[in-house]
């Protein structure tokens, strides 16, 4: 039996979300620069939205670059920006071949000019496509985008548009990046660290993660399974005791 095959299609994550990371150590163990790292983890993109999407996965949320990113050296980040921009224009007809809808959360106004045009180019051009949605974090902090959130929502209080005493977990939901989507169910991060990066911190509450040694580069489809297989294998407990679980389920089953 494949992997695939070992994969419950009735319990996927309807939510998967991945922290690309080892692109730079990559191609230093090769003995090459880091910028050529980053090229090849572009295959593992294709591959693995290709897989999410085959597996019939909703949500595809990629950890790109965040706004501490920037601080990397200069030729580094103008090569991603490049890679970034040539690689949307590419793969907008496949995208569109493979119904998947492009998406994107971060602060996209921090981008080069012609990398922010090709980005929300290709979100219009996949805009209709009703199955994978993949969602890219670019220019991305949880943390950015949490005082993004307060500041919309003190300016709507202050035009008398929202009450104080109707803030609630709901409300502050809908003034994130997110609001569109469901929250992970499933974080997966590469190359053998085990920290969540600024990324997400509202909307992982109550997701599995899943840390593997596996440097992005090389990371495939079968890696995906692998982590899908060990998600299922997990009890979500969302606060409440294992019986608890396995009662409820049993009540389901009646």
């Amino acid at each position: 039996m494949s992997l695939m095959d070992k994969i419950d299609r009735s319990r996927l994550p309807q939510h998967i979300a991945i922290i690309m990371d080892g692109n730079g150590r990559w191609a230093q163990e090769k003995g090459e620069d880091r910028l050529f790292g980053h090229y090849h983890g572009v295959e593992s993109v294709r591959n693995i939205v290709e897989g999410a999407a085959e597996l019939g996965v909703k949500y595809l949320t990629l950890y790109a670059f965040s706004t501490e990113n920037w601080d990397r050296p200069e030729p580094e980040v103008n090569g991603l920006m490049i890679l970034l921009a040539d690689t949307i224009r590419q793969e907008v007809g496949t995208l569109n071949k493979n119904n998947i809808r492009l998406q994107l959360i971060g602060n996209i106004d921090m981008l080069p000019g012609y990398a922010s045009k090709e980005l929300l180019e290709a979100v219009e051009l996949t805009g209709k496509n009703d199955g994978l949605t993949l969602i890219i974090a670019l220019s991305y902090s949880s943390r950015w985008e949490l005082v993004n959130a307060v500041k919309l929502i003190a300016t709507d209080v202050q035009a008398g548009k929202l009450a104080p005493r109707q803030i609630s977990e709901h409300t502050l939901r809908n003034y994130l990046s997110t609001s569109a989507y469901p929250d992970p169910e499933l974080m997966i991060r590469t190359s053998g660290e085990f920290r969540i990066s600024n990324f997400l911190l509202y909307q992982l509450a109550y997701a599995e993660l899943y840390f593997t040694d596996t440097r992005w580069p090389d990371f495939r489809k079968e890696h995906l399974y692998e982590a899908i297989i060990n998600f299922q294998q997990r009890q979500r407990r969302f606060g409440k005791t294992g019986e608890q679980i396995k009662g409820n389920a049993a009540t389901d089953a009646h």
